[in-house]
């Protein structure tokens, strides 16, 4: 009987330290699993336990406002030649009676600045040969132009070469605007301008000749960047490089470009634009054969996500998906590029109802297990490892 209770009394000694140890060991392993299941899906959160899952139930997409905005110009490179300073071949079209001016060695700040004036300031300085007077190397006397199809021209510079200086340049080396000259009557929201900003390879900045930017001035002041969109096949608006680089397509995004006094109003809207287009104002981009989405293969693509810019899928699948299927980049906004008379409404409120509640569930989740995760990056910050 004493050797029994001297057998508990020494078990009951011993056995709390074995417990400490093993405890920690378990919690040890358990948080280098948790941290290697986090690597190993390159950072998406992944909550201990088992209980939320990599993919989960993405929150509800907001939908960016968006507008038509007509535009009565193009503007392209010419793709068979290689532009040089002394013959640059571009093609141009317009709807409306327009003058034409190149300017050459541009200064980019300067630019920017005379870009933000008054419309009525901007038309004045292009009317008298007085656009950019002081930041700029050389100008070619405006043109003025009745509409017509689309035309090449050829472009050289006026002077000896430009002095640009080495990369990061201060200068642009061509600035093509297309002014429009008839404004009466028009519309606030009505093109006025396309401000075209070329680079042209040269022995020390050897990037391929392209179009580097293209600014879309409004009759009520806005300026916007236009932007391609990539749509999938079958259409000049493509995932083709030279296109891109040559000039806009027939469906572009016009972004407005952030100002200093009213810096938060401007970037909310989106404003997609058909240009040279005329179509019905229920769709953005109408065409004989229209592309399928590309993961259905089904219904025609509806939707164009950002900031990616890839118009590839439907509203039945995009209620489906957070990330674009195109390059897998996050989804954070979208908007319509034409009607989506093709989805039943029972369907559409169904399939985004699912993904407003699979987001609740989520963010539910996430609160729960707030606590674990904070605990978490302690202990991670504690013992010196990288969130």
């Amino acid at each position: 009987m004493t050797a029994i209770l001297i057998f508990v009394a020494e078990l009951s000694t011993n056995i709390f330290p074995w417990l400490v140890v093993i405890i920690c060991f378990c919690g040890f392993f358990l948080f280098m699993m948790r941290n290697m299941m986090v690597l190993r899906v390159h950072g998406d959160d992944l909550m201990f336990g088992g209980t939320n899952d990599v993919m989960g139930h993405s929150p509800r997409i907001p939908q960016m406002k968006m507008m038509k905005v007509h535009i009565p110009f193009t503007f392209k490179l010419h793709e068979s030649l290689k532009s040089t300073y002394s013959e640059v071949e571009c093609e141009v079209s317009s709807q409306v009676e327009y003058s034409l001016q190149a300017v050459w060695g541009v200064s980019i700040r300067e630019l920017h600045l005379a870009l933000w004036q008054p419309w009525s300031t901007l038309r004045d300085a292009a009317n008298n040969g007085t656009l950019l007077q002081g930041h700029a190397q050389y100008y070619s006397q405006p043109k003025s132009r009745s509409k017509h199809k689309e035309e090449r021209l050829t472009l050289s510079l006026p002077g000896p070469a430009l002095e640009l200086g080495t990369p990061p340049r201060l200068c642009y080396p061509l600035v093509i605007f297309l002014t429009r000259t008839d404004t009466k009557d028009l519309h606030p929201d009505e093109t006025v301008a396309l401000v075209n900003v070329v680079h042209i390879k040269d022995g020390v900045c050897t990037l391929p000749t392209s179009v580097l930017a293209q600014y879309l001035k409004q009759a009520n002041g806005q300026l916007s960047c236009l932007k391609q969109l990539y749509l999938a096949t079958g259409n000049s608006t493509n995932y083709d490089e030279a296109g891109v680089s040559t000039g806009i397509g027939p469906l572009a995004l016009a972004e407005p470009c952030p100002s200093s006094s009213n810096d938060s109003t401007s970037r909310d809207a989106i404003v997609a634009s058909g240009a040279g287009d005329s179509s019905s104002e229920g769709s953005l981009w109408n065409s004989a054969g229209e592309q399928l989405c590309v993961v259905c293969q089904y219904f025609p693509l509806s939707r164009a996500l950002l900031p990616c810019r890839h118009t590839c899928i439907c509203a039945v699948c995009f209620c489906k998906l957070d990330r674009c299927p195109m390059c897998r980049s996050p989804i954070k906004s979208y908007f319509c590029i034409r009607g989506e008379e093709y989805m039943p409404e029972a369907q559409e409120t169904n399939s985004c109802k699912q993904r407003q509640a699979g987001g609740r569930a989520h963010e539910a989740n996430n609160a729960a297990s707030h606590w674990l995760h904070d605990w978490n990056d302690r202990l991670t910050d504690f013992l010196g490892f990288t969130r």
